[in-house]
């Protein structure tokens, strides 16, 4: 679904999209140089537990490449330059309406399925001053957090 959504705004934008599809840590490095030889401007991290878990080697991989890269707020935390995403904490406290609601009787498939409407914008300046990248002040205005 993820990828998906990236072809589309891709299309919408007139940009080239470059998918790879890694199937474990080992083919990070294989997976930069085939950006490389593409000449990709930037790199999107999916959502994945295996990309989860390498955070830090993918955007150490990216600031060597000076790839402009973006993904999750832990992802702009572990070095990528943007973060994006839930606010896990209002998350986890609206999950405890949906617990005290189901431990006084309600049945758990009649309540609402419920979409995150908070999100939060993670900027790394560490990132970007070493990309010689300048954040403009629009953007940092309106980051919820700024990696100094």
């Amino acid at each position: 679904m993820q990828v998906e959504a990236m072809r589309a705004a891709a299309k919408a934008l007139n940009l080239r999209l470059q998918v790879l599809e890694l199937r474990a840590a080992s083919e990070f490095g294989s997976g930069f140089a085939a950006m490389a030889r593409e000449r990709s401007e930037g790199i999107m991290v999916a959502t994945d537990t295996l990309f989860r878990a390498n955070y830090n080697e993918i955007a150490d991989l990216a600031g060597k490449q000076k790839l402009p890269s973006t993904g999750t707020k832990e992802f702009a935390a572990a070095g990528g330059l943007i973060g994006y995403g839930v606010d896990d904490a209002a998350m986890y406290r609206h999950a405890a309406y949906f617990v005290d609601r189901i431990l006084k009787g309600a049945k758990p498939d009649e309540l609402p399925i419920e979409q995150a409407t908070k999100l939060e914008l993670v900027l790394n300046l560490k990132t970007a001053r070493a990309l010689g990248i300048t954040i403009p002040q629009s953007l940092l205005v309106r980051a919820d957090d700024v990696i100094r």
